[in-house]
């Protein structure tokens, strides 16, 4: 039922949590997951893909991630970037609790997860991270991703990983094309691809 997509704001059915053991950031962790939030059973691979092809956060600054889900994202970069400021951004309340509840379980302080019209208009992002939702359709996406990537330092990068067989070459001629950005093929492995995009004042 669409009540149960991972991006819809309130998730059918019970939030009965669940516990998975994942290694972010070096340590393996004991964290909460639950139905209705995306791949509630492990770290799915393209995250895990993101994660480990992509260079160290910024040491300080606003970072963000982008359909936090129940936060691997927000909470490496956490851990990595003990300084900075991690906004974990969804649109489903489920997983925004299971950040909050995943963070304070392990005394992490410097993730605010949160609703998208909850961070501040003039926060600028030294870095974005994303496992898009692809699946949400293309209009959708586009306007998710013409909302946040302008608001990029403009030195920074974003990191979007992407399916091959979900559109990742289109989605790359559209970053490029449409909004004018710089896009580079970062990695690929296991058929997914890891795009950096920048702001294209950023890229000379």
């Amino acid at each position: 039922m669409a009540s149960d997509h991972y991006f819809s704001s309130r998730p059918g059915g019970e939030a009965t949590l669940r516990t998975i053991t994942v290694t972010l950031a070096g340590r393996e962790l004991s964290l909460a997951t639950a139905g209705g939030v995306f791949s509630p059973e492990h770290l799915d691979t393209g995250t895990r893909i993101l994660l480990d092809r992509t260079p160290a956060p910024p040491a300080g600054g606003d970072l963000l991630d982008l359909g936090s889900g129940w936060g691997p994202i927000a909470i490496s970069l956490a851990l990595r970037a003990p300084d900075a400021t991690v906004w974990s951004v969804d649109v489903n309340e489920r997983a925004l609790d299971l950040v909050r509840r995943n963070t304070a379980r392990l005394g992490i302080t410097n993730v605010n997860a949160v609703l998208p019209e909850d961070v501040p208009a003039e926060v600028r992002f030294a870095g974005i991270w994303s496992n898009p939702p692809i699946r949400v359709g293309k209009a959708e996406l586009h306007a998710l991703l013409t909302r946040w990537l302008p608001r990029m330092h403009d030195d920074a990068s974003a990191w979007l990983v992407v399916a091959k067989h979900l559109g990742a070459e289109s989605l790359q001629r559209w970053l490029d094309e449409d909004l004018g950005l710089e896009v580079d093929r970062a990695a690929q492995d296991k058929g997914f691809r890891v795009l950096e995009v920048r702001t294209a004042a950023s890229a000379h």
